[in-house]
């Protein structure tokens, strides 16, 4: 396994993301989040209390 890179930048509920393989956003709170990744998946994911959680990815590359 090689080295990588990742750096994320908050901005209230928005969020960038930096990595080597590109930059991807992403939208919510701890609860509920809309990420679009570096790659172009989208993924929707809900968090709950207790360290439940459900993730879908919505779409993939374009």
């Amino acid at each position: 396994m090689g080295w990588g890179y990742r750096k994320s930048i908050k901005l209230g509920p928005f969020r960038l993301n930096l990595s080597r393989g590109g930059v991807g956003h992403s939208w919510g709170n701890r609860l509920f989040r809309v990420t679009r990744t570096a790659d172009g998946r989208r993924t929707l994911s809900v968090n709950l209390p207790g360290g439940f959680h459900w993730r879908k990815t919505l779409g993939g590359r374009h």
